[in-house]
């Protein structure tokens, strides 16, 4: 594997590119949600934390309206658009991301002139990591910076959130974007998607003698397709029933007047956005009080329900978690917006290479390609590093 390139590297390669030095590179990481799934554009509860794997951008301002965008993966090349001009339309592949700032920054009547940008990633793409928000919170951060906007982390969140919504199309909520923005090492992050407000929770697994082991499945999704749009529109349609503004404000209590309300497959929907968000709630209290080894059937427990009520898992998701866990995990779930993606499995340190052997021997006697295993911290959110 080529190593990656680090920070100087990245700006020797920008200049090679664009001639001329970079004003800076900046950085923004992925995220695991440790809990907490499809809560999060219900107004409802989560617990991100940023992880060890980032988006790196080399960027310079530009006098003219040039927008030149480079990255050193795929085989694109350069993209070469107008400040003024650029839409969704046009954007093509990961470039959306970075057009999909700069158009949101735009919208909030910021001026975005020309720039050049070369962008490093090692945050897998399609695996439910948030490979494309770790993108975009890289470009905002450049960018607020550059352009002195005075942008608050508060304000670069909806100004994401808006990116992905209207010009990506991908109806995700304020999750991915906050962990890779306000993250901090040793932590989750406990985040009220309504009020915005976040409490770090600590969550070191090491000192627990644990690992947190990511199994990526190879099975592609995608936040703009509409199995995630589906889901969305159902919690929807469940809130507007039962009279409520989100899910967030139906607790366990309200479940079953509300299945007396809704058709059996919206009663589900909602059963998860209400379940998990207690989860969340018990796996916070549990964190704090008994430490991350405690908090593995909590995990189950979100599977089975997204697994089950949601509907979003598949079969090499569930075929990871189930492998995981009796090789010794003590908890596993699917992490992400589902429909394939990323598993996670928390697993004690000793019993790390047996759990990466039995999910390996797993998914080959169930004729599916080999699965991506890793172990991910949690770390510092979007920063700058020279």
């Amino acid at each position: 594997m080529t190593p990656r390139p680090d920070a100087g590297q990245l700006a020797a390669r920008f200049q090679s590119v664009f001639g001329a030095a970079p004003d800076g590179v900046w950085q923004a990481p992925g995220r695991v949600n440790l809990i907490g799934e499809h809560t999060d554009y219900n107004e409802g509860f989560v617990l991100p934390f940023a992880i060890d794997r980032t988006a790196r951008v080399a960027v310079r301002r530009r006098a003219d309206s040039t927008i030149r965008l480079l990255s050193t993966f795929g085989n694109q090349g350069l993209t070469t658009v107008d400040a003024g001009s650029f839409s969704r339309a046009t954007a093509r592949g990961w470039t959306k991301y970075p057009l999909g700032v700069l158009w949101a920054l735009q919208q909030r009547g910021l001026p975005v002139g020309g720039l050049d940008l070369l962008l490093d990633s090692d945050v897998p793409r399609g695996a439910g990591l948030s490979s494309s928000h770790a993108i975009e919170c890289a470009v905002i951060t450049a960018v607020n910076e550059l352009a002195a906007a005075g942008l608050d982390t508060r304000d670069m969140v909806l100004a994401t959130q808006r990116a992905e919504n209207d010009f990506v199309g991908a109806p995700t909520g304020i999750m991915d974007q906050s962990a890779s923005l306000r993250g901090a090492a040793g932590h989750a992050l406990f985040l009220d998607c309504r009020s915005q407000d976040l409490r770090l929770v600590p969550f070191d697994a090491d000192s627990a003698g644990l690992v947190t082991l990511v199994i990526d499945t190879k099975v592609s999704h995608s936040h703009a397709g509409g199995g995630y749009a589906s889901r969305r529109a159902s919690c929807e349609q469940g809130a507007g029933i039962l009279g409520v503004t989100a899910l967030r404000d139906v607790g366990p209590g309200g479940l079953d007047a509300a299945a007396g309300l809704l058709d059996p497959e919206t009663f589900r929907r909602v059963r998860h956005v209400v379940t998990e968000n207690e989860r969340v709630l018990q796996t916070v209290d549990v964190l704090e009080t008994a430490g991350p080894a405690a908090i593995g059937p909590l995990l189950d427990a979100s599977h089975a329900s997204l697994r089950d009520d949601f509907e979003i898992s598949c079969p090499e998701l569930d075929l990871a978690v189930e492998a995981s866990r009796s090789a010794g995990a003590v908890g596993a779930r699917m992490t992400g917006g589902g429909f394939g993606g990323s598993a996670i499995a928390l697993t004690p340190a000793a019993a790390e290479q047996q759990v990466r052997a039995a999910v390996g021997r797993a998914f080959a006697a169930a004729g599916y390609g080999p699965p991506e295993i890793f172990s991910v911290r949690p770390a510092a959110g979007a920063m700058r590093l020279a």
